[in-house]
């Protein structure tokens, strides 16, 4: 037997001696199937089957308050399915959206659990943009979700920058009375204090505590991208904007190909952001960034929370570099008394997916958490 295939039979002998002493045991059967099928895909062969389903995949179009956007839902379609709840699954800054493959299979393994997904497009977070208008993207999905389950109530679980956007949607009145729960995994609390980071590689916990993580040069990319027009000369902003692009959808090659088209300067500062010599403009970032507190304040969680009512379940990679751990205790802290359910930083995941070959005891954490959270979408009263 490989190698590989004894660590998953270990796994799931561990899981299931642990699960029988839990209640509900089926809501943690079905966790550690889904995160053994996301970890291993198309392996089912060792997979427990509570709650394994068929998947239907169709697309639709949600309506919202700047007209329809692209989503895409996936659906157990067998009979004891019938009456499954619902979840909005929001992808984070990525360029292809609703399509990332990673984003699509664990949409899968969710929906195979025995609950509806929806993935939505959201438009800014496509273009590395963390914007207000995503706000009401998600609202108007979770309202469109609920009348497609018939359920009063839907979840909203957001990746990274979509998880500190979810929790501003739930937070809504507009959107409130459709979003049972939220689950934040990777999620912001300050875009600030996050975009300071990407600048400087220095943060800390709530406490005070400087966190010892080394800032990934991707976000600061992104901060650059969202405001080209602060770091480049006019005249060379629309060509920057490309080759940032290009460089952001790892074209490396296309990217370099647009730097003859720039003037000196912005060439050579160019050439030094493809090199990840992010220290060389952190003053720059830095300026800009306090030029733009209040437009990042509207895409904060901070301070925005007093309107939230739903469950809250925070997960954060314990080593994340893009969005550090940090900002789920900040948000552990700024959620309302009461509602946050459960919190886990958990060092088997690396940012939002899983990463290497976490412990026993990782795992079982990371189970636990998310029987915890498909526990609370059984909940959901039907209409």
């Amino acid at each position: 037997m490989k190698r590989a295939t004894r660590r998953k039979l270990g796994l799931l002998v561990v899981i299931a001696a642990i699960v029988l002493l839990f209640r509900p045991a089926g809501a943690h059967m079905r966790a550690a199937s889904l995160l053994t099928r996301f970890q291993t895909p198309g392996d089912l062969g060792v997979v427990a089957r509570y709650g394994k389903h068929v998947v239907a995949e169709r697309s639709m179009t949600v309506q919202t308050e700047r007209g329809p956007v692209p989503a895409r839902v996936y659906s157990p379609v067998d009979a004891s399915a019938a009456d499954a709840p619902g979840v909005v699954l929001v992808h984070g800054v990525h360029h292809t959206g609703i399509d990332e493959p990673r984003l699509v299979r664990f949409a899968k393994t969710i929906a195979a659990t025995g609950v509806v997904v929806m993935t939505p497009e959201i438009v800014e977070l496509r273009d590395y943009h963390v914007d207000p208008r995503s706000i009401d993207t998600i609202g108007a999905a979770a309202r469109a979700l609920s009348g497609e389950v018939h359920r009063g109530t839907v979840g909203v679980m957001g990746l990274s920058f979509g998880g500190g956007l979810s929790l501003l949607a739930a937070a809504d009145p507009r959107f409130a009375p459709h979003i049972g729960f939220v689950v934040a995994v990777g999620a912001h609390d300050d875009l600030t204090r996050v975009s300071e980071f990407f600048a400087t590689s220095h943060i800390t916990d709530p406490d005070g505590n400087p966190q010892p993580v080394k800032a990934h040069e991707y976000g600061a990319l992104v901060l650059v991208y969202s405001h080209i027009e602060d770091f480049f000369p006019k005249e060379d902003v629309a060509v920057a904007r490309e080759a940032l692009r290009l460089w952001l959808w790892e074209d490396r090659d296309a990217a370099r190909a647009r730097l003859p088209a720039l003037g000196p300067i912005a060439r050579e500062k160019m050439e030094r952001l493809f090199s990840a010599k992010i220290d060389s403009i952190a003053e720059e970032m830095l300026t800009e960034l306090h030029a733009h507190v209040d437009e990042a304040a509207r895409v904060s969680p901070r301070g925005h929370m007093a309107g939230l009512r739903a469950p809250v379940f925070l997960l954060h990679g314990a080593g994340d570099t893009v969005i550090p751990a940090s900002e789920t205790l900040w948000l552990a802290r700024d959620v309302p008394a009461g509602l946050a359910k459960d919190v886990l930083v958990s060092p088997a995941i690396q940012h939002v997916e899983l990463e290497g070959e976490p412990s026993a005891t990782d795992k079982w954490a990371l189970v636990h958490f998310m029987a915890d959270v498909l526990a609370q979408a059984d909940r959901a009263e039907r209409r």
